[in-house]
């Protein structure tokens, strides 16, 4: 008996998994932000290569 409480007191002061939780959160916010901004941008970048490829073949 005194095993388990001693037990489920060790693992009441373990904090190192929700630390990692926290950090796994933090990770996958930013992906989803960088993601957002990737598809945003990702238009307006294509266009500019795109008419650089047409201004490239109209003089070449």
């Amino acid at each position: 008996m005194i095993a388990i409480r001693t037990m489920l007191r060790m693992l009441g002061a373990n904090e190192r998994g929700a630390t990692a939780i926290e950090y796994g959160l933090i990770v996958g916010l930013i992906a989803v932000a960088a993601i957002g901004g990737m598809q945003a941008l990702g238009g307006g970048v294509g266009g500019k290569w795109g008419r650089l490829l047409t201004t490239m073949s109209t003089y070449m």
